[in-house]
């Protein structure tokens, strides 16, 4: 008969690759997704960050943030790694799309970030993070 170690470390041994696998396509799409992101953004926020621009950080952060939010509710909720990286696709356009929308209504933002508005930079991370959450409880219905 074998040892509850013995049958953790047989479904760690089936189960860590799987882990890993999922796990790194998710951080895959992650990265596609900020670097998609930094290319549409009318902001250059990393030269605004190293300028010590916070609304530039705040903005990048709720951006990588709004981005993730999908993502790992698409991780939690599906088994197989072709549905995560279809869905983990949707969840992304869906937050590019969303962060285009909300430039567009609220012209100022470029400018207030710019200029270091962190009222404006608060704005619009929060707004993404909050589509991103509707967006995530849509994906995990």
């Amino acid at each position: 008969m074998p040892s509850t170690f013995d049958q953790i470390l047989t479904i760690l041994g089936t189960g860590l690759p799987v882990l890993l696998t999922q796990l790194g396509a998710t951080v895959v799409l992650l990265g596609i997704g900020v670097a998609i992101y930094q290319a549409i953004t009318p902001f250059h926020e990393r030269r605004l960050i190293g300028e010590g621009n916070v609304a530039a950080g705040v903005v990048l952060a709720g951006s990588i943030l709004a981005l993730t939010i999908p993502l790992a509710a698409t991780l939690a909720t599906s088994t197989v790694l072709a549905d995560i990286i279809v869905w983990g696709l949707v969840a992304l356009v869906i937050q590019l799309v969303t962060f285009l929308v909300i430039t567009l209504v609220f012209r100022g933002l470029k400018a207030g970030v710019e200029a270091g508005n962190v009222a404006a930079g608060l704005g619009l991370a929060a707004a993404q993070i909050a589509v991103a959450l509707l967006n995530a409880g849509a994906m995990a219905g």
